[in-house]
């Protein structure tokens, strides 16, 4: 079962949408997905027309059974979707209060202890963790296998991934082992020099923990949100839906690095082939 969790210190980037559409694609693979949504504000929850403020069981439930000593047991807070193979743990409101008991012993492993419940049930699971530093950012990496940082390519959201970085060094300390990661830059426009640039600058200072392409700019995403389903199933042909799947083959080791760059919308690499429009 592997784990990944996306996560950044800044909102806004497009974790929940990257969450649901690479659900969608790995579903559509024939995978058996869950999706954790980590966030109070319960947007994956919300984007499969769940109330986070009416959720009877849900990730609170889990941190609950931890504080009293109960056994974690995962499946009992899962909810089926009415699309086949994507399951959700859904987030309750009540999860923001969380944080009051992150001295407890073993509130930092809830999630990853929960998940070894079902191991063997989900080839793959998604963290949607919230866009701050706390107990439940520390147990989507506690528990992930690899992480996913979605950042816009823009120059204030570098400083939220410098951020994000120095949270990663200090739990690889923790942990002892690096954890695989990912920069992913979403909603890239190659029509502005802003966002040309500061993937540049990216690169230069990330190298290859930035992923080779990135997700551009595209509407079929809303409207996929706005309805409430997968931006594979609303637009399998989108541009941004196309360079999730490339992403997906890179995360799964399914294409050669090298490989010529026609598997991805050319409007999403990085270093664009022609001039940027001025802005």
């Amino acid at each position: 079962m592997k784990i990944w969790s996306i996560s950044n210190q800044k909102g806004g980037v497009g974790k929940t949408t990257t969450v649901v559409t690479l659900g969608g694609i790995l579903a559509g693979r024939g995978n058996r997905v869950l999706l954790v949504d980590l966030d109070p504000h319960g947007s994956l929850t919300s984007y499969f027309r769940m109330n986070p403020d009416e959720v009877e069981t849900s990730v609170y439930t889990l941190f609950q059974d931890a504080l009293a000593k109960r056994p974690l047991m995962a499946d009992s807070c899962v909810v089926s979707t009415r699309y086949e193979r994507i399951s959700v743990l859904p987030a309750a409101t009540a999860l923001a209060t969380i944080e009051r008991h992150g001295g407890a012993s073993g509130m930092g492993l809830v999630i990853a202890n929960a998940l070894a419940s079902v191991r063997g049930q989900y080839d793959h699971v998604l963290l949607d963790s919230p866009p701050m530093l706390g107990v439940l950012m520390v147990n989507a990496l506690a528990a992930c296998q690899h992480l996913l940082v979605p950042v816009l390519p823009e120059f204030l959201a570098l400083k939220g991934l410098e951020r994000m970085m120095n949270t990663l060094d200090m739990v690889g300390r923790s942990r002892r082992v690096k954890l695989a990661t990912t920069i992913l830059p979403t909603m890239f426009d190659r029509r502005t020099r802003a966002s040309v640039q500061t993937l540049q600058t990216m690169r230069e200072l990330y190298g290859e923990r930035l992923w080779r392409a990135a997700i551009p700019v595209d509407t079929k995403l809303r409207e996929a949100s706005q309805v409430g389903v997968p931006a594979s199933i609303y637009a399998p042909g989108s541009k941004a839906v196309v360079a999730y799947s490339a992403l997906l083959d890179d995360l799964l080791g399914l294409r050669n690095p090298l490989e010529t760059r026609e598997a991805v919308p050319s409007d999403t690499l990085a270093g664009a082939d022609t001039a940027p429009a001025a802005v």
